[in-house]
């Protein structure tokens, strides 16, 4: 199955309410970086055991490890979790940036070093979420 297939399978196996965000939010996102590279982790490890919770991935960039070792990932996820939604962004150095910059404006949101947690979209302000986004993306350029 393509990426894209993978994407509406996932974000279209939530529970209405959740999949009505995700299918809100995907399109912001890719409305924001129409051109950005998708990407679908099913949260499986290679012996097929659930690790982690299924994401979505958008954008591209090169992850550096300590090792010297480097790989392919994506600048922005977006996952479903027990409690609602999760968005990454990664690549950003300065831990403390997305909690100061839109900790304080975005609404009822957990904002940690590179993930924006809430229940649903009403409860936070999508703007202030789309800007982290924008830089999330620039930031990875």
């Amino acid at each position: 199955m393509d990426v894209k297939k993978q994407i509406d399978a996932y974000i279209n196996s939530q529970p209405d309410a959740k999949r009505t965000d995700m299918q809100a939010l995907h399109m912001s996102i890719l409305k924001i970086n129409p051109e950005c590279k998708l990407w679908f982790l099913d949260g499986l490890n290679e012996q097929g055991k659930m690790v982690s919770n299924p994401n979505i991935g958008y954008g591209f960039r090169i992850m550096k490890y300590a090792d010297g070792t480097a790989r392919e990932f994506y600048q922005i996820g977006v996952s479903a979790n027990t409690t609602g939604i999760s968005v990454y962004i990664l690549g950003i150095d300065d831990k403390k940036y997305l909690s100061e910059t839109y900790g304080k404006d975005i609404g009822k949101a957990s904002v940690t070093g590179y993930c924006i947690k809430f229940k649903t979209l009403k409860n936070i302000n999508v703007d202030v979420l789309e800007a982290a986004i924008r830089y999330g993306f620039e930031q990875n350029k």
